[in-house]
């Protein structure tokens, strides 16, 4: 860990993350202190066997981010497995909206210790009742067969405006005024712009890394995956129907979340995030995206439905 990193543990919650902070064009704190702050709201605090507890930032919204509870919950799983062990599937429900007021209780089944793999449950629970459940395997590393589909031609990240040059005077209505410790670059048209035009292809591209240098630690940079997973993949949704959040009366959640690590890679690295909804219905949309690094490597899949709900 960065001695900035044990600084942000002092206060997990990052209260107090100020001074000589970098700040972006819209003025909102970014870079390495922002990034040390996640990787402290990561490093949980172990209450006794197979039990965790988690915070929240101090600039959360009215309830926790999905990608934060699902790392979270990644996190404690992991601290139950060898480290030679790797997470190479998730698979998890959001059951109720999470309190960012309050703490996480992380309580750890450790269901499996086989030969090979190794499963874990984790269940997240708030003011008694279970907000989000998690079942997570691991594997010893193994040779194999190999192969996966090529990653689809797009810009260069350094080529795409910052998530803050985009979306500009919109900061405040997109409800994004808030530090932001992962770097995100579109690489279609962001939701908020290519709504204007109407309903287009649901399908959304964006370059994104941790923004700042990470640990050497395997399951650090998959549990930043998976929070930065969270953060764009119901866009491919709203663009087939040309809304967005905040912008038009659209709300939503996330109702389950499945992630599938394929290949290691940093999370402190550029990834394409490509996503794609292949359906909407009940007022839900389901959305898979994958994962590649710069080099072309396919290093994991993800699937979620997500609540949509337009008009209401």
């Amino acid at each position: 860990m960065t001695e900035a990193a044990r600084a942000a543990a002092a206060d997990p919650a990052g209260t107090r993350l100020r001074g000589d902070v970098p700040l972006d064009v819209n003025g909102m704190p970014h870079g390495q202190p922002v990034l040390d702050s996640l990787v402290a709201l990561l490093d949980l605090e172990r209450i006794e066997e197979n039990i965790f507890r988690g915070v929240s930032p101090a600039s959360s919204p009215v309830r926790v981010f999905g990608g934060q509870v699902a790392g979270q919950a990644l996190v404690a799983a992991g601290r139950t497995v060898p480290p030679e062990r790797q997470v190479h599937s998730l698979h998890a429900y959001f059951i109720r909206p999470g309190d960012p007021s309050v703490p996480i209780v992380y309580e750890v089944d450790r269901t499996r210790d086989g030969r090979s793999f190794t499963t874990r449950r984790v269940v997240a629970v708030q003011h008694g009742k279970a907000i989000f459940s998690l079942s997570a395997s691991f594997q010893v590393e193994e040779g194999g067969i190999d192969h996966a589909e090529p990653m689809p031609e797009v810009p260069d990240p350094e080529s795409l405006p910052t998530f803050g040059e985009q979306v500009g005077s919109l900061i405040d209505t997109l409800g994004r005024a808030q530090p932001r410790p992962i770097d995100v670059r579109y690489v279609t048209d962001p939701p908020w712009v290519s709504r204007e035009n109407g309903p287009r292809e649901a399908r959304s591209q964006v370059w994104m890394r941790a923004d700042g240098v990470l640990p050497d630690d395997d399951l650090l940079h998959v549990c930043t995956a998976a929070f930065a997973s969270d953060m764009t993949l119901l866009d491919a949704v709203l663009a087939r129907h040309g809304v967005y959040w905040g912008l038009d009366n659209v709300s939503g959640a996330s109702l389950d979340h499945a992630m599938w690590f394929h290949r290691r890679f940093r999370a402190d690295e550029w990834l394409l995030y490509d996503c794609a909804s292949p359906s909407a219905s009940g007022a839900r949309g389901l959305a898979t995206g994958r994962f590649f690094s710069r080099d072309g490597q396919l290093v994991a899949t993800v699937v979620q439905e997500g609540l949509l709900r337009v008009g209401d």
